[in-house]
């Protein structure tokens, strides 16, 4: 439980304190948990993603740590997430498959509708004799779409597939956001995984909360509980790494 204590400690220091900061209205977006949403780096803003999760009857967790950078305007998107995890049977702890990615804003993220294609690399980068990886480099192919219902709800849409050497994984996820204020959201999120016939499916309520600064760093914690014998923590910290430029 000691990473579990580290990140509670982390999430309770950003716990909303009820005395705004400057720019507290800030909302959140782009800061879901299992669901990708289908909006783009803004230019100049980079995105540090932590999540942590862990089923409450096991003693296997995962850990992915994601950076996200806009190339030039929004319209296209690097990043790449880096994996940890601890397996159970044989238990082994280590570094997982990364993961470098390309996301393509094809409708923009004003819309009403929004559409945000992604192509990663999956790369070889665990130990699979460990469990800790394929052992192979593989290609993932997701297609992220949001849509705003009303002003205050929010839904997220995927459909995808990841494909290796012997393996080929289908994904499919939904998720609904209500925006009970700026800085505060609930979240429902549903996500069905298929793998050479084997069906996986998790429904995962949650919450985020956001703390805006006058820097223009936006930290948004988040917690969530996957089909209810789970837990997973989130930590996003973001913000500007250039001016932002007037009148563009």
């Amino acid at each position: 439980m000691k990473n579990l204590s580290v990140f509670g400690l982390l999430l309770l220091s950003v716990w909303p304190s009820g005395r705004p900061t400057v720019g507290q209205t800030r909302p959140i977006a782009d800061n879901s948990f299992l669901i990708e949403e289908a909006y783009n780096q803004e230019r100049g803003v980079v995105q540090h993603i932590s999540a942590w999760q862990r089923a409450l009857r096991s003693a296997a967790w995962a850990f992915t740590f994601t950076q996200e950078w806009p190339v030039g305007t929004q319209t296209h998107q690097l990043s790449y997430t880096i994996p940890v995890q601890r397996t159970e049977s044989p238990s082994s702890t280590g570094l997982a498959d990364a993961a470098l990615n390309y996301r393509y804003q094809l409708r923009g993220a004003e819309e009403r509708v929004a559409i945000a294609p992604r192509l990663s690399m999956l790369l070889p980068t665990g130990n699979a004799a460990r469990g800790l990886g394929t052992g192979y480099v593989g290609v993932q192919l997701n297609v992220p779409m949001s849509l705003a219902l009303t002003p205050s709800l929010v839904s997220h849409w995927n459909a995808g597939v990841s494909a290796v050497p012997h393996s080929t994984t289908y994904n499919l996820g939904a998720s609904v956001i209500w925006l009970a204020r700026p800085t505060f959201n609930a979240m429902l999120e549903v996500t069905w995984v298929e793998q050479g016939g084997a069906h996986d499916v998790v429904v995962n309520p949650g919450i985020r909360w956001a703390h805006n600064f006058a820097s223009g760093l936006q930290i948004v914690p988040g917690l969530a509980f996957p089909n209810g014998d789970g837990v997973l923590l989130y930590l996003s910290f973001e913000h500007r790494f250039r001016p932002e430029i007037v009148g563009n």
